[in-house]
């Protein structure tokens, strides 16, 4: 039996200085690149290759560039033989699976994401706030100790005993006291600019919705699982409805990652930087999971093929 393939897209927070290095030499990556610069007003390859970390936790920079890093990775993977039966993105990554799924043409991906990091970067300068991740709890657990707790929501249901929060900055110090009693191992901040994936980003998801009704979306080549609803979709209508409340509603990773192993055992192959949604599927039986920049893209189609 063929191996069951899906190409899953990691998010903002992935971002880290040299993240261009590793990323295939695609001569359409260089244009678009020129053309991200253009778009955000910002030198985007000097502040990947030799800039300083606090400076790629700009949601303006960060967010392009990571589409772009995912996208690239995506389109070789798939050039170079692989077969996904469906792709899913973490937030931001979602973006750059419905590019590698056709639903939308790079460039024009490029310029919904420039437009999004835009809009929630001005957002989160309004409405100070951010996120944490808290570990060894689960979703149930930390909604409870939260109960009484204002100014804070869960932000991504990323794995079994990883779950982000997400709030105003006093609503996070709150949290973090009452997720301790609680009995959390730890609750850590997380490198982001904002509230984001609460329902604080409200003016943000207000004006994104209104660029992409106006945005063409095609029908995807690939079925494409979605955060605020993984089930597998290929109407691109229904795409966009979807992607519409992503900005201010919780990521279902947890539930994207059973919903891939509902016909059975899968290998997720990570297309991006870093290895974060890597990490996260090791905790879930039956995913076999790989970072094409850990395990290298060479092997990662040997080791795909072997098993064809």
């Amino acid at each position: 039996m063929a191996t069951r393939v899906a190409l899953v897209f990691p998010g903002q927070g992935s971002q880290r200085i040299g993240m261009l290095s590793n990323v295939p030499e695609l001569e359409s990556l260089d244009r678009l690149l020129d053309a991200a610069e253009a778009l955000s007003g910002r030198e985007l390859r000097s502040i990947a290759s030799d800039g300083v970390a606090e400076n790629l936790t700009d949601t303006r920079v960060a967010q392009p560039l990571l589409y772009l890093a995912d996208w690239a990775w995506g389109v070789t993977l798939l050039e170079s033989g692989i077969d996904p039966v469906a792709v899913a993105g973490h937030s931001l990554g979602e973006l750059a699976a419905l590019a590698v799924a056709g639903v939308f043409s790079p460039e024009a991906g490029l310029e919904l994401v420039v437009e999004r990091s835009k809009l929630m970067a001005a957002t989160a300068a309004a409405v100070p706030g951010g996120m944490s991740a808290v570990l060894g709890m689960d979703r149930g657990a930390i909604k409870s100790a939260l109960s009484g707790v204002e100014g804070i929501w869960i932000a991504n249901d990323n794995a079994p005993g990883q779950v982000v929060i997400s709030g105003t900055l006093e609503g996070l110090s709150a949290a973090e006291e009452a997720l301790g009693q609680a009995g959390a191992r730890r609750v850590v901040p997380l490198a982001v600019a904002g509230p984001f994936h609460s329902p604080l980003m409200e003016s943000a998801r207000f004006a994104f919705a209104e660029l992409l009704t106006g945005a063409q979306f095609d029908d995807a080549r690939i079925p494409v699982l979605q955060n605020t609803d993984p089930t597998p979709e290929t109407s691109g209508d229904r795409i966009r409805e979807r992607l519409i409340g992503q900005i201010t509603s919780p990521v279902r990773w947890t539930e994207t990652m059973q919903a891939l192993l509902a016909d059975g055992p899968i290998t997720l192959i990570e297309a991006g930087p870093g290895a974060v949604l890597t990490g996260l599927a090791k905790r879930v039986e039956g995913i076999t999971a790989l970072s094409v920049e850990s395990t290298g893209l060479e092997s990662i189609v040997e080791e795909v093929a072997q098993d064809a």
